[in-house]
């Protein structure tokens, strides 16, 4: 699986085929509006999704000259199929920096098949994404285990780890010095609006996870008038992109994972950590030091733990794997489960040179972040002192922005009165995009609705598995009424082997396989 960021687990089968060459089929309808070419539609349908189709749409990389240098955007869809159709829906999985084409056939899927029936699903690689070209990639050395601590405990570690990202910052600006002042959330809105005159439509629909919510929340802003139907699930807050946002995240995390030390506690007949959460945080940070020594297969450093244990935070299905491997290490002195835990959860795949340096492109240039580094490290160890599972290896995930070399942007107001109803989706305990967030944007979205899942700590709830959830977005994209609710949160993870873990296919797992981490 190993995701990182927005590095997105794509189903297989629907990666060979969108590398393979289709076949034709007729063009869509003419653009809505001008300023964007008519898409032309062609078969990369898979065993999974028969009729998936694909597209490519040009659109200006400096949307100040459009008539100037162009980009092109890949695009999928599964098409609507019934007599009266509601439009397009358009569908983004998060990141910044994920993978939009495989999510159309899932939403597609996972709706009900009277709902899915009157949308065109449309899937979208974001510009500088995945098949979207060109393509940002500033290189995969940034994350070779194994890396300095993340929590820089000696002056060496602090520079070891301030040059990796200085580093990275500068292989960006000398490989895409062109690219990287178009790459941001108001220029991907723009690319949205492209997108729906090139399908013809008056208005557009969309579906956003994670980061997914704050770019629909951008292109709302700016056309809200071609809103049908807004739906945004684990809502990024608004009022902190996005320095302020991963200081939140960095104690959220930290009640999240306190969450799995705890539930491992209760399992402690499985795992043989004991049977209180504080004793089995405190194994679990013995396991972390004894690392900083002896990282587990010469891979599995401290940093690299976290990277491991961080998919817990967004999605409790992992924690039966996650809890074999931390009592296999602690328990049994075995290290080879921790080190395939590594493997499957932490370690960095080949798109994670694209979708990594697509995270850092949008985040750096969409607002200001500190450029004196005495402010992160002040910020960081002020805040590690009471969260400190994540505060420093999420700052070194962030930092290229303290050295990025495009200027940043300011952040656009997002409140909106002119929206239809939208409908908000937010699970109660969600680490990486806090519950607060949902607050904030629920309250600039006038008329917009909250559905709360109490008790939820999951990242991306709808459309996995959580039938009332499930039922209130079904019913929201059919009449277009959204109204606040509660749901109850899905029963826990209980313990499994490793040869009977939560299989890929499960909702759960297919859709947290799609959104990836970090978003």
């Amino acid at each position: 699986m190993k995701k990182r960021a927005a590095v997105l687990l794509s189903i297989a089968t629907v990666a060979t085929a969108l590398a393979s060459p289709p076949a034709q089929s007729a063009p869509a309808a003419a653009p809505d509006g001008g300023g964007a070419a008519a898409l032309r539609w062609t078969k990369c349908a898979t065993p999974r999704y028969p009729t998936l189709q694909c597209a490519s749409l040009k659109v200006p990389l400096d949307h100040a000259q459009p008539a100037g240098r162009t980009i092109t955007l890949a695009l999928t869809r599964v098409p609507h199929t019934a007599a009266r159709s509601q439009g397009p829906l358009l569908v983004n999985p998060g990141g910044p920096g994920g993978s939009g084409r495989n999510l159309a056939g899932y939403v597609a899927a996972a709706l009900p098949k009277a709902v899915a029936a009157q949308y065109d699903v449309i899937g979208f690689d974001p510009r500088g994404v995945g098949k979207s070209e060109p393509a940002l990639d500033c290189g995969t050395a940034h994350f070779t285990p194994v890396r300095p601590d993340s929590v820089p405990r000696s002056a060496a570690d602090e520079r070891a780890n301030l040059e990796r990202v200085r580093t990275f910052a500068q292989a960006c600006a000398t490989r895409h010095p062109d690219l990287l002042p178009h790459v941001g959330t108001v220029s991907a809105a723009r690319d949205i609006e492209l997108i729906r005159q090139a399908l013809g439509a008056a208005k557009i629909s969309y579906f956003g996870y994670s980061y997914g919510t704050y770019l629909g929340a951008v292109y709302a802003k700016l056309h809200p008038a071609r809103v049908h139907r807004l739906v945004l699930d684990s809502v990024v807050d608004p009022s902190g992109v996005w320095y302020e946002d991963n200081l939140a995240q960095d104690v959220a995390f930290d009640a999240r994972h306190k969450a799995f030390l705890a539930w491992v506690a209760r399992h402690d007949a499985a795992y043989g950590l004991g049977d209180d959460p504080a004793q089995v945080e405190s194994r679990w940070y013995t396991m972390r030091d004894a690392l900083r020594q002896t990282p587990a297969g010469g891979k599995v450093g401290p940093a690299e733990l976290e990277d491991t244990f961080l998919p817990g935070g967004y999605y409790n299905g992992y924690w039966p794997s996650l809890a074999e491997a931390f009592a296999a290490y602690e328990v049994k002195g075995d290290a080879k489960p921790l080190v395939a835990a590594y493997e499957r959860f932490g370690a960095v795949e080949p798109s994670a040179g694209n979708s990594y340096s697509a995270y850092t492109a949008v985040q750096c240039r969409d607002s200001a972040w500190p450029k004196d580094w005495n402010t992160w490290r002040a910020d960081m160890w002020r805040t590690h002192a009471k969260a400190p599972f994540m505060t420093w290896n999420n700052a070194w995930y962030n930092a290229p922005c303290a050295f990025w070399p495009t200027e940043a942007l300011q952040a656009p107001d997002v409140t909106n009165t002119e929206l239809p109803p939208a409908l908000l989706l937010q699970a109660t305990d969600d680490a990486a995009t806090p519950y607060e967030g949902a607050l904030s944007m629920r309250a600039k979205l006038a008329g917009s609705a909250l559905v709360v899942e109490q008790g939820g700590g999951n990242h991306g709830i709808a459309l996995s598995g959580n039938k009332c959830l499930d039922e209130k977005v079904a019913a929201y994209l059919t009449s277009g009424t959204a109204t606040d609710a509660t749901c109850a949160a899905q029963a826990e993870p209980k313990p499994t082997t490793a040869t009977r873990a939560v299989p890929a296919t499960a909702g759960g797992a297919a859709l947290h396989g799609l959104l990836g981490h970090r978003g």
